[in-house]
């Protein structure tokens, strides 16, 4: 299945903020039954017991509300790691409350080096093109001190069948367009692996999550 560029409209900021609210609550509900909390939870489990720390500083990017941060920190708490969110997304309506939140470009963060112990993403890297994510993930590895979190979809023509069966539940016609669409412009596992091997990192783990999620993590 070849890639397939698009603009989803989530992205446009030509939206109703009805027309977020709704999206913004169909990407929980996907994070929630779909893999999204299930893969972060686990590579940032690996990632903390890399770092070695019970208190780790955390930068999500293009975060929205935080919903899968926030979820993976209150798993985090109950086993003893205190996880220390920042929230950073290109627009203000899309940002959660209750965290330290930045408004500014994932591709240019506002950040010193080695500022954050993880920068995480979540269904983020594959609105970049190639050269883009590894822009970004130079970028991202530049700003943390153990590694850059991802997870993202896999791109597989089974994946778009089941977007496109599940229109009827989504609630925002945003979805409807941009489920498929985030789908057609996934990448693969291989895909990923070759573009991150060119941003700096000195080692990449992928790890396969439940229902073409991808969880990787690029160590510092």
């Amino acid at each position: 299945m070849k890639r397939i560029p698009q603009n989803e409209l989530l992205d446009s900021d030509q939206e109703t903020a009805r027309e977020v609210n709704a999206s913004l609550a169909d990407l929980e509900m996907f994070n929630t039954w779909f893999g999204g909390v299930r893969t972060t939870m686990k590579i940032a489990r690996r990632a903390v017991e890399r770092a070695g720390r019970r208190q780790c500083s955390y930068l999500e990017v293009a975060a929205g509300r935080g919903y899968v941060c926030n979820k993976v920190r209150k798993q985090m708490a109950k086993e003893g790691v205190e996880l220390k969110i920042t929230l950073l997304d290109r627009a203000q309506s899309h940002l959660g409350t209750g965290h330290p939140r930045v408004v500014a470009d994932a591709r240019l963060l506002p950040f010193p080096n080695e500022s954050f112990d993880f920068v995480a993403c979540n269904l983020f890297v594959h609105h970049l093109s190639p050269d883009g994510v590894g822009h970004f993930a130079s970028e991202a590895l530049r700003v943390c001190r153990v590694g850059l979190l991802i997870n993202d979809l896999i791109r597989n023509p089974l994946h778009l069948a089941i977007a496109y069966a599940g229109i009827p539940i989504y609630r925002s016609r945003l979805t409807r367009f941009d489920a498929p669409a985030s789908v057609k412009q996934a990448y693969t596992t291989d895909e990923m692996r070759e573009m991150l091997a060119r941003s700096g990192a000195r080692g990449i783990e992928i790890h396969k999550g439940y229902l073409y999620r991808m969880g990787v993590i690029a160590w510092k």
